[in-house]
């Protein structure tokens, strides 16, 4: 009985330890003129996020021209250890770009969901922000979304786990957390029927997609995204693109501490 009752509390503090929130320093970016999503298919899906991304700040910033300075490096079902960052970050390494000013770096879906992964998480996302560093260039993490309930693979605490190991790992490098997990989990919360996943439940969907491009925006150029027009050219209905640029200002608000312009 005594061992029952010892693993017992050993069980609820280790839970309460994973759930515990940790609030993310405060990091602003310098407004950045060319920027680098490095990740896997979770940005690559939907017309790539990189690119509704880009049409946003075209829309936010006058004369920038997005196909010249957002790009996307991306391998299907890659963790960050499977990519070489110093490399891509190189001078003219992608397209004519010299130097990349921000490079958003997105683990994979199960990075952090055990302590050995989340071990060599925080490894290799220090050796890459270390790279973006000494290139004088910046690094954001990007925080992904948790698997729908309908995978195989679902737990209901998975984004307080994403949420702390990103954060965790954000601010022992000093860099940018984009909350784009807890967007989606907002989203569910107010609407649990909106449809932000694809059907295999792990993917985003196409609103899934918006929603974090929204975010993206909102968290670098300290700016809401309410009342942006893009919508995909028609893809997203009017009720459908309030919502998510509505969502993204919250989260983005709420997990920095802070309003937005």
């Amino acid at each position: 009985m005594k061992n029952f009752l010892f693993l017992w509390i050993a069980l609820f503090f280790s839970m309460g330890s994973i759930s515990e929130e940790i609030n993310p320093d405060i990091k602003n970016i310098d407004q950045p003129n060319t920027v680098l999503f490095v990740g896997n298919s979770y940005l690559y899906y939907n017309n790539s996020l990189h690119n509704h991304f880009k049409r946003m700040v075209e829309e936010h910033i006058q004369g920038f021209n997005g196909g010249d300075s957002v790009k996307s490096s991306t391998i299907g079902g890659s963790r960050l250890k499977h990519h070489d960052v110093s490399r891509l970050i190189s001078p003219q390494a992608i397209s004519k770009i010299e130097k990349f000013d921000l490079i958003i770096l997105q683990g994979g879906s199960s990075e952090t969901l055990s302590k050995k992964n989340r071990k060599e998480f925080a490894y290799h996302a220090k050796r890459h922000i270390d790279s973006v560093k000494e290139n004088d260039s910046e690094a954001a993490l990007y925080m992904t979304h948790a698997y729908a309930d309908h995978y195989r693979r679902y737990e209901p605490n998975q984004i307080e786990i994403i949420r702390k190991a990103y954060t965790e790992v954000g601010n022992e490098n000093g860099v940018l957390v984009i909350p784009v997990g807890l967007a989606f989990d907002l989203a569910y919360q107010k609407r649990p029927n909106i449809k932000l996943h694809d059907d295999d439940g792990t993917h985003p969907g196409l609103l899934g997609t918006y929603l974090a491009a929204c975010t993206v925006f909102a968290s670098i150029y300290d700016q809401s995204p309410i009342g942006m027009k893009y919508d995909y050219f028609g893809s997203i209905n009017e009720l459908d693109k309030l919502f998510l640029q509505e969502i993204a200002h919250e989260v983005t608000s709420t997990y920095f501490n802070k309003t937005l312009k």
